[in-house]
């Protein structure tokens, strides 16, 4: 299959359906997001109702993605407060999303009223979230500024170039957010992305990057479950892992300095929230780098 035939993320549909779950219970007063079930379809929500009610469905290859998406709503969690949080805190009048999926923030954030989004995806990945947004009901209402998707498949193109296009502009200072992406691109796409990143980041921009860190219980854990046949990760392995020393070396080389750096798990215990599996909450990192 080529790039461009690619099919859309499943990954971004199995973190969408843990954001779902999360919704109201997770961190309670500091993260909601009533949107990401109204991006899901009806398969997709049956998963999330089970998931909230507790009531394991019969069968393994049921039960296999009930416990991935009960998995997932744990680390998003945590991930999404800390995200949240660190777009409050810097808030700028251009917010860059790279792999956006069915990133909800433009969409539910408040604080975006006086900032244009920029949602960066593949092309396959992005004509679905768009097809959702349209079959939700109701359809929801950005409440940023402007939404403008720009496609781009990371492997290939040139991120400045798709980013010109839709009207970014280099000189002002931009908040960009990279989530959920990085494991699936290997060393080379993530420097490429980050020269193309950095190319357009002007003074008082900031980055919130989310990485893995590596884990040989996470990382069998993720081959055992396309093993038993969870679409979900399956054709969608992890291809780079760093430690938080090569994440910061790598951000200094690029002009950028960390100010945080945390763990999953320990951003949960922080937030509140419960934590019943330590396995993917201790490999998983949010990082903020600043350009001054």
């Amino acid at each position: 299959m080529s790039g461009n035939e690619r099919a859309a993320s499943r990954t971004a549909v199995l973190v969408c359906q843990g954001r779902a779950v999360a919704d109201g219970r997770s961190a309670v007063g500091r993260f909601a997001d009533p949107v990401a079930v109204r991006l899901l379809r009806a398969e997709e929500r049956t998963r999330v109702d089970e998931v909230r009610a507790g009531t394991p469905p019969q069968g393994w290859q049921a039960r296999t993605a009930y416990e991935s998406v009960r998995a997932c709503a744990e680390v998003v969690g945590p991930r999404t407060v800390a995200i949240d949080e660190a777009l409050r805190g810097r808030p700028t009048g251009q917010l860059v999303i790279l792999g956006a999926g069915l990133d909800t923030r433009a969409w539910r954030l408040p604080e975006l009223a006086g900032t244009d989004v920029w949602e960066v995806d593949h092309p396959a990945s992005q004509r679905d979230k768009r097809a959702r947004l349209g079959e939700a009901e109701p359809e929801p209402a950005a409440v940023a500024r402007s939404v403008r998707f720009t496609p781009v498949d990371f492997a290939v193109d040139d991120l400045g170039a798709a980013l010109d296009a839709a009207g970014h502009d280099p000189a002002a200072p931009t908040t960009w957010l990279w989530e959920g992406v990085v494991p699936y691109l290997t060393r080379d796409q993530v420097r490429a992305t980050l020269t193309g990143l950095t190319a357009r980041t002007a003074p008082g921009s900031t980055l919130v990057v989310n990485y893995q860190t590596p884990s040989p219980k996470a990382t069998v854990g993720r081959l055992l479950a396309r093993l038993l046949g969870n679409s979900a990760t399956a054709g969608e392995p992890w291809l780079s892992l760093w430690k938080p020393e090569q994440m910061a070396a790598l951000l200094t080389e690029y002009g950028l300095r960390i100010t945080s750096d945390d763990g999953l798990l320990t951003l949960a215990r922080s937030f509140g929230i419960p934590v019943r599996s330590r396995t993917s909450l201790d490999s998983g990192r949010v990082a903020v780098a600043e350009r001054r």
